[in-house]
């Protein structure tokens, strides 16, 4: 054992001696400090610097930022978009130092209200325990003097007392428990099982008609295929054999439109893709987001006619309108005789001082938040007719007195025939086009009135438009002398003009003076015969559908008048208080026309139920200060449009009493016989043989 204790006493004396020494180089320590907060000496590195006062108090200034050193700048992704890997130019420049997780709950959740509680649920019990405690001992004490007063009391008394004792010692040793307070909390529910009903299932079944099919077989042999390859080479050469005989200004003009196409192509290629499929579905949206209106287009029908036999009304349905248009007026309206639901608007002026531009907008209901088809001119648009064989060619007579012709089939947005001032057109604005059957040499034609006195006949002739005056408008009476005997005639504004339904050559005029001619294509020197129609200018004129002898006109005298060409007096008048500005036939019978105000209502008139006010009168705008310009009937559906000043249209539906089929007394017809009678002359006078002038207020 002595061997072992003498090398521990050298250990002891090793470490005072070594701890006496740090004691003298480093600072006093005051007693009773901890050993691991005594100071240590400091230690130098072989390699440091040995530095001045003046090095020392230097400063140097250093930029903290936010940015981490350490954070790699070279980090790719790889892009699908693009099929390439991409460098990130955003790095997390996020350094976590110190992180911990608390169990702390803050007081005002559910968690912290819920311990709260519960702390004070122990604490109330705790409590009541030490009150119960206290007045047991304090009872007890007071149980002698009270048995002694008991013996001494009456013996009856003794059940009532130990009833009275057992009540207070059941309240003192059962504790209060404080109100429970309700907790809001979303997952403090009682479980409890429950079987639900189950909702029965029902097949719901739809029928649609079938799409049409053809069957189509054919057999390719060599004679065939060469066969179209002649044609193909044929068609070619006409295509030369005519850019040869173009002007060359015609020919830098149609290099011009080949770039600008080729050009777009290119920048819409993808875009053509899909552009059919993406019409489709906003069709399908629009049919969503209307699928009220759609709905009573199709099955809404006034019930209340049914009680009232002289009246009825009109349901608002769409409404067109688009920014191009802004600020112009609906100068012109049009169905388009093959698809029933597409429909061409002019936008124009008809105030002189406020001349700007035009727009021509093809509307269809099955989409009417925006047009089909927009074109736009540098002169306003006042008039339009969409061709019945063609129904893409759309004819339009502008107010600087040109006329065009729009090709729906061409991409381009320029029209494919106009006319010039060096080819010929009228000096005033044009009122009114129709198109005509085509004449000997089957090429296209139609005619135009201006207030120039010109009606003029435009044929298409390969590539061009050719005109030829076919009568020229004179004011009866107002001829007069000028020098060397000359006479010299006052020349009458034609404002419109409407062609007879069987007879061709004969067609009516109406002027600014409000006269209306009835004229010939074959004759151009005089009128076949002449109405005083109107005080003041004839804004419109149209032949009865039905009735051969029948036409109607309207004008800004107030009035709307019926009329038998046969008879140069009005067979009725119809006084409407306001400026009237179009007047349409309905073409589902020949009794039922509509007139639209610039007081901004629409008037429906049907003779065979009431001859001497309409049975309809009702606005249809939302101001009063909008003026009504036109009104169109669809060929086929119970609807009419209307537009106004400010370059809105409003598609209406007629109630069942403005849309009767006219009946027929002596036999029962077919629906498309009752659509091809003849309006009779007793219909429409009263009686045969005798001639009815009626006037009439629709202000009554």
């Amino acid at each position: 054992m002595a061997p072992k204790q003498q090398p521990r006493k050298q250990s002891t004396t090793v470490s005072r001696g070594a701890r006496k020494r740090d004691e003298d180089s480093g600072t006093e320590v005051g007693e009773g400090t901890d050993e691991w907060a005594q100071s240590k000496a400091t230690v130098r590195p072989p390699d440091q610097l040995e530095l001045t006062d003046a090095e020392l108090k230097e400063e140097f200034t250093r930029i903290l930022t936010a940015n981490n050193p350490h954070a790699p700048q070279n980090i790719v992704r790889y892009s699908f978009k693009e099929g390439t890997y991409k460098l990130i130019g955003f790095v997390n420049q996020l350094a976590v130092h110190y992180s911990q997780v608390g169990n702390l709950i803050p007081k005002d959740s559910d968690e912290g209200r819920r311990q709260h509680y519960r702390d004070e649920l122990v604490a109330g019990s705790q409590e009541s325990a030490k009150v119960t405690v206290s007045e047991t001992e304090l009872l007890e004490e007071e149980e002698g003097p009270k048995e002694a007063e008991a013996e001494t009391g009456s013996q009856t008394d003794v059940p009532a007392a130990e009833a009275a004792e057992k009540v207070a010692e059941e309240e003192l040793t059962t504790p209060k428990q404080p109100k429970e307070r309700k907790l809001t909390n979303q997952f403090n529910f009682s479980e409890r099982a429950s079987q639900t009903f189950n909702n029965p299932l029902r097949d719901r079944e739809c029928q649609m008609e079938p799409p049409p099919r053809t069957n189509f077989s054919a057999t390719a042999n060599q004679w065939e295929i060469y066969d179209a390859y002649v044609e193909e080479l044929e068609k070619q050469e006409k295509t030369k054999e005519k850019e040869k005989t173009k002007t060359p200004v015609a020919k830098k003009m149609g290099k011009m439109a080949m770039r600008k196409t080729t050009s777009m192509e290119s920048q819409s290629d993808d875009i053509t893709k899909v552009t059919q499929a993406a019409k489709i579905v906003e069709r399908m949206v629009n049919q969503n987001t209307y699928d009220d209106i759609a709905q009573g287009f199709k099955y809404y029908e006034d019930a209340a006619d049914e009680y009232r036999d002289q009246e009825g009304t009109l349901l608002p349905l769409w409404k067109f309108q688009n920014d191009k248009a802004k600020r112009l007026a609906v100068t012109a309206l049009c169905w388009n005789p093959k698809y029933k639901d597409l429909f061409a608007v002019g936008h124009g002026s008809y105030d002189f001082m406020k001349q700007s531009r035009g727009v021509l907008l093809l509307y269809s209901m099955k989409n009417p938040s925006f047009p089909e088809y927009i074109f736009s001119s540098d002169s306003g648009i006042m008039c339009l007719d969409i061709h019945v064989d063609h129904p893409y060619l759309v004819a339009v007579g502008h107010y600087d007195g040109n006329v065009a012709i729009y090709n729906l089939k061409k991409p381009h947005f320029q029209p494919a025939f106009r006319s010039s001032a060096k080819s010929g057109k009228h000096t005033d604005p044009v009122w009114q086009v129709k198109w005509q059957k085509d004449d000997m040499d089957n090429n296209l034609n139609f005619f135009s009135v201006s207030s120039d006195g010109r009606i003029v006949s435009w044929t298409l002739v390969k590539s061009e438009l050719v005109h030829t005056d076919v009568i020229k408008l004179k004011v009866e009476g107002s001829t007069t002398e000028g020098l060397e005997g000359l006479q010299l005639h006052t020349v009458g504004c034609g404002t419109a003009f409407d062609f007879h339904k069987e007879i061709d050559y004969m067609f009516l005029v109406g002027t600014e003076e409000g006269k209306i001619y009835k004229c010939s294509k074959s004759y151009s020197s005089q009128f076949l015969d002449t109405y005083d129609a109107h005080n003041m200018a004839v804004d419109a004129v149209s032949w009865n559908p039905y009735h051969t002898k029948v036409f109607m006109s309207c004008s800004s005298d107030w009035t709307v008048k019926i009329w038998d060409h046969t008879i140069k007096t009005p067979m009725f008048i119809y006084d409407l208080n306001s400026a009237v500005g179009d007047v349409a036939w309905a073409p589902y019978s020949s009794t039922v026309f509509a007139a639209v105000t610039t007081d901004g209502k629409t008037h429906v008139f049907d003779l065979s139920i009431n001859k001497y006010e309409a049975i309809c009168n009702q606005p249809v705008v939302a101001k009063k200060k909008n003026k009504i310009t036109h009104v169109q009937f669809n060929p086929i559906h119970p609807i009419i449009i209307v537009g106004d000043d400010r370059g809105h249209v409003t598609c209406l539906k007629l109630s069942p009493n403005l849309r009767k089929m006219p009946k027929d007394s002596s036999q029962p017809a077919s629906p498309g016989d009752l659509q091809r009678r003849q309006l009779t002359q007793r219909e429409l006078c009263g009686s045969p043989g005798r001639h009815v002038s009626v006037l009439c207020s629709a202000a009554r």
